[in-house]
């Protein structure tokens, strides 16, 4: 993303879609200060930067670079 385009701020939704986790691995991740913790933008809604979460996922598949996966085998669990 080019520095002249705003931030886009993703729902939940989105995020869980784009980064293949559910709710629950989502808020773990945050917890421990490994997945980008959301912006509390009213009291009943948290968005997440859409810059962050395509920074974490460019990190996830950084950490896969060099290494050879096997076909059908997931690494998710790994995080």
């Amino acid at each position: 993303m080019s520095d002249d385009q705003p931030d886009r701020l993703l729902k939940l939704d989105e995020v869980k879609r784009r980064v293949g986790l559910g709710k629950s691995m989502i808020y773990r991740l945050i917890q421990e200060g490994k997945f980008p913790a959301p912006y509390k933008v009213t009291s009943s809604a948290s968005r997440w930067s859409d810059q962050e979460v395509r920074a974490w996922i460019d990190e996830v598949k950084d950490g896969f670079e060099g290494k050879k996966r096997k076909v059908g085998q997931s690494n998710i669990h790994r995080l």
